[in-house]
């Protein structure tokens, strides 16, 4: 690899590189610096008018859950240095980022990971001709020949590959079919909460960024939605810079890559990668400098709104209607002849998958709490509570049984109206909408577990129970329907503009944008921080379509299948002090109703009943959500099993697994590398999106921007295969966490 590396990236072109990044970044950074004062203008304009969204009647949870394990087992791991195949280790914890260890007695003993992969960008690939046909088409004129030995071989039947378009990529088998799905689902949930990573609940820098990326993009005529943003800013910068250099690199390199075909493909990965790599470092020292000039740069700015928000707000009306005369005639007429018609089409298209995949989310939490109540019942009534509502709290975090809520939005198909409006692919609106069903889930989860808690306060008996839950999930219910159809028609309003709004400003583009210079003077200088004519103009032609599309979900909301309520129709707080519940400690169901019976154990208040905790805490061994015995024990290797020498060495990874099934692994003698005990595992927290509207009209055009789920961030970038060696742990990256729990590397 180095030999590559040193032969194609050489000390000239790596200048040029750096020449060619800092010149794309000069010219990104400056739209953000203009956007930023845009959207500090709107985010303190919003606080003051204070124009929100409608109550949700679901809580959601203002103090994180007790750190969790998302998911542990082991897989195959194949090593491109060796060309060997792998047992690893892995956990998700409360991040998503994928951890990978030597065994898990290395994990035990705190002995640095092998690996952190940041999955934002990646995708799932279940089938080795899949990714062949991928890195064909990545490099054209390398295609291998019919039989050919192809660039991986899997010694079995059941790979996952995680594929992106610059970085690196990494190889996993898995045994059984079974295990393939498994880690396809939970890999994917990892993809999904990466892939999310700019929080809306930074109202200026997250708006700023997104839209200095729509601006910056649209200024190279690249319109529409746009796949790769993906994760957080320094990840969508690096997509950038790679999206216009990548091309250019193919062009230069590929035609002196030697070798077999299979030979210059894995050459060209390794360096994409290389050069990905650089140009992530590179954005990150860059954005790290702007953000902070920024920053610096807002006491004075946020002085001048104060104080001048009413003229900013007049000036910015006159601009609007001086393009507004301008621009509405044209807006309108491209809007009724090549927008209106298929507006229905649009909004069905997405109706269907959404709607079925929210009523599954209801199915699956009315399954779960029935089957609860059965169990409790069945069990011993309150001593047996503490551990299943245990499990329940991590119902939205289950990548398995979330699973086929997921799946719903895996038919959304816009054939046709997917070239006319230049939608690069589906894929943005199906991780929104699953998102919105997982933090769904979740609030309507932790309402359950609010509301029960008030009534086991009156002492319910085991029959009272039982009922008590009863009425506890059926209030809960109808507050999951109310919300859930907020959410939904939110969803489709912003999905049916992040698909017209950009094809309007495209066929606008010709006519109307070389005539926006001229509005610049009636913009007094001392507000031209607060106000563009370029945002301006695509506000008012966000104006000319909205009211269609307002209509359209408003008709929508009649028709019974969709399971929506109409706008007319206002569901008032029917619990006045149900917020005020949750603003108390979280509720530990462990401790509280344990089998032990919660009569005969400490009150938590006490010394004693603190230390009895933390011995608990200790004593447990890792808890993953997904638990063994759900889905079958994952197999798990001694650290002396042998590796397999090649990768079709079938026979040997069967006889290492059945070795790792007969090792036993000693207690945990530490807690987590990341601080927490071992006893407790990782779970990400829902914010409500209700509380953080964007203060940017237009800031939901671009895809990716959901609500912060609350927990750190996995690392800004994978960490590489690191060798240990028993005296030390040289290692190029290493990876630790902050006070937050944010991975880092340096």
């Amino acid at each position: 690899m180095g030999d590559v590396l040193s032969t194609h990236l050489d000390d000239a072109r790596r200048q040029h590189i750096a020449e060619k990044t800092g010149k794309i970044l000069t010219e990104f950074l400056q739209f953000y610096e203009d956007q930023y004062g845009v959207a500090l203008f709107n985010s303190m304009r919003h606080e003051i008018e204070g124009t929100g969204l409608p109550q949700a009647q679901l809580l959601w949870r203002k103090v994180p859950l007790d750190e969790r394990i998302i998911f542990s087992g082991n897989l195959f791991q194949y090593q491109e240095d060796s060309k060997k195949w792998r047992n690893r280790f892995s956990l998700v914890p409360h991040n998503y980022g994928l951890v990978l260890y030597d065994n898990k007695v290395a994990y035990e003993r705190q002995v640095p990971p092998r690996a952190v992969i940041n999955s934002a960008g990646y995708k799932i690939l279940t089938s080795v001709d899949q990714y062949l046909e991928l890195i064909g088409n990545s490099l054209p004129g390398t295609t291998a020949k019919s039989g050919s030995a192809p660039i991986l071989k899997c010694p079995t039947q059941f790979p996952l590959i995680l594929w992106h378009p610059y970085a690196r990529h990494y190889y996993f088998c898995m045994m059984t079919e079974a295990e393939q799905d498994k880690w396809q689902a939970v890999l994917q949930d990892c993809i999904r909460h990466c892939n999310n990573g700019i929080p809306e609940d930074s109202k200026v820098e997250g708006p700023a960024f997104t839209d200095a990326i729509r601006m910056y993009r649209q200024s190279k005529e690249l319109y529409g939605t746009w796949e790769m943003l993906c994760g957080n800013e320094v990840q969508i910068l690096s997509n950038l810079v790679m999206e216009e250099l990548g091309p250019e690199l193919k062009a230069e390199l590929g035609p002196r890559l030697k070798g077999k075909p299979q030979e210059r493909q894995r050459q060209w990965i390794q360096i994409s990668d290389a050069v990905y790599r650089m140009v992530y470092e590179q954005a990150k020292a860059r954005f790290e400098e702007v953000l902070s000039k920024v920053q610096q740069m807002r006491p004075a700015m946020q002085a001048v709104i104060r104080t001048d928000m009413d003229q900013i707000i007049t000036s910015k009306e006159h601009l609007a209607s001086k393009i507004r005369a301008f621009i509405l005639p044209k807006a309108e007429v491209c809007v009724r002849n090549h927008v209106q018609p298929y507006i229905p089409s649009i909004l069905e298209a997405l109706m269907v998958p959404t709607s079925q995949g929210f009523t599954e989310v209801r199915d699956v939490f009315f399954k779960e709490v029935t089957d609860m109540n059965l169990n409790v019942i069945n069990e011993g009534g309150i001593d047996k509570l503490g551990e299943y509502m245990e499990k329940l709290s991590r119902l939205a975090y289950h990548p398995l049984k979330m699973q086929s809520c997921y799946e719903k939005m895996e038919s959304l198909r816009l054939d046709g109206l997917q070239q006319r409006f230049d939608v690069s692919s589906t894929s943005v609106f199906k991780q929104r909408a699953q998102i919105h069903m997982r933090e769904q889930m979740h609030n309507a989860v932790y309402t359950f577990e609010t509301l029960l808690h008030q009534e086991l306060g009156k002492g319910p008996t085991k029959e009272e129970l039982c009922k008590s839950i009863q009425r506890v999930l059926e209030r809960v219910l109808k507050k999951y329907d109310y919300d859930s159809s907020s959410v939904r028609k939110r969803f489709f309003r912003e999905a049916l503009l992040q698909v017209s709004i950009p094809f309007l400003l495209k066929k606008l583009a010709p006519t109307c944008k070389s005539e926006l210079p001229r509005f610049q003077e009636l913009i007094f200088e001392d507000f031209a921080k607060f106000i563009l004519v370029e945002n301006t103009y695509e506000e008012v032609v966000l104006q000319t379509v909205m009211k269609d599309i307002l209509q359209a979900v408003k008709e929508a909301a009649v028709q019974r299948k969709h399971n929506l309520y109409r706008d007319s129709m206002v569901m008032h707080n029917s619990d006045p002090n149900l917020h005020l519940l949750a603003e108390g400690a979280p509720i530990d169901w462990g401790e509280e109703y344990s089998n032990s019976g919660g009569g005969g154990s400490p009150s938590p208040s006490t010394p004693e009943a603190a230390t009895l905790s933390e011995k608990r805490r200790r004593a447990k061994q890792v808890v993953s959500v997904v638990q063994d015995e759900e889905v079958g024990l994952p197999f798990e290797a001694s650290p002396e099993s042998p590796s397999p020498g090649s990768p079709d060495s079938v026979t040997e990874i069967q006889g290492l697994l059945a070795q790792g099934l007969r090792a036993e692994s000693p207690p945990p003698a530490s807690p987590l590398p990341n601080g927490a005990p071992a006893g407790e595992t990782p779970q990400p927290e829902a914010a409500p999106e209700a509380s953080s509207p964007p203060a940017s009209p237009l800031q939901h055009l671009l895809p990716g921007k959901a609500v912060d789920l609350g927990p750190p961030k996995p690392s800004d970038q994978e960490t590489g295969e690191q060798v240990s060696s028993p005296s030390s742990h040289p290692a190029l990256h290493t990876t630790t966490e902050d006070s937050a729990g944010v991975q880092t590397e340096f």
